[in-house]
């Protein structure tokens, strides 16, 4: 999906966007400086084509904190599942059932996620982004789902309907035309 070697001007265009962004959003990441998070990006070049392919897919990438370790947390803030990842089963199995019945599929969250150099949300993950804005108001996201449910067959997603955030359960075949996924990505 992306090179890990973006050019000049892919660079110097994204860091733009992503610096316009922070600076419009301060609540989302308040105590942290752009000079900082541009420091770590400059010395994860890699982190760079990861944020682009976040951005080309509607994620609109933002940062949101930082963890436990002191690296810099971005994630997709769009206010819907990001558009360009959405009509996607949770897991390889459940793509495989999809296109088996002949049935169209863009493919499915944890290999995209895995291309793309991110992690999809967790439940918990999901939870702390709605406590910085209203997401998913009219669209749904995928979460990465515990092994014991998905071996099961199972997936869950989540989205705010009614002023609050609820986490559902569906089977990993299924896709649908409102549901993506969103991704986070540590620097």
């Amino acid at each position: 999906m992306t090179s890990k070697n973006l050019a000049r001007d892919e660079q110097t265009a994204l860091l733009n966007l992503l610096r316009e962004r922070f600076a419009e959003n301060m609540q989302r990441h308040a105590g942290l400086k752009w000079a900082d998070v541009q420091a770590r990006l400059a010395k994860q070049p890699a982190a760079l084509a990861s944020l682009l392919a976040m951005e080309r897919t509607g994620g609109e990438p933002d940062v949101i904190g930082r963890d436990e370790s002191g690296a810099i947390l971005f994630c997709d803030c769009s206010a819907e599942s990001p558009m360009g990842r959405r009509n996607v089963c949770y897991d390889r199995a459940g793509q495989k059932k999809r296109e088996k019945e002949k049935l169209p599929v863009a493919g499915n969250v944890l290999d995209w996620a895995a291309e793309m150099g991110i992690e999809p949300l967790d439940e918990d993950q999901y939870h702390e982004l709605q406590k910085l804005g209203e997401f998913d108001t009219k669209s749904q996201s995928w979460l990465k789902t515990p092994e014991e449910i998905t071996r099961l067959g199972g997936a869950v997603f989540g989205d705010r309907r009614f002023g609050r955030v609820f986490v559902y359960h569906n089977t990993a075949p299924c896709f649908y035309r409102a549901r993506g996924f969103r991704g986070r990505l540590k620097v």
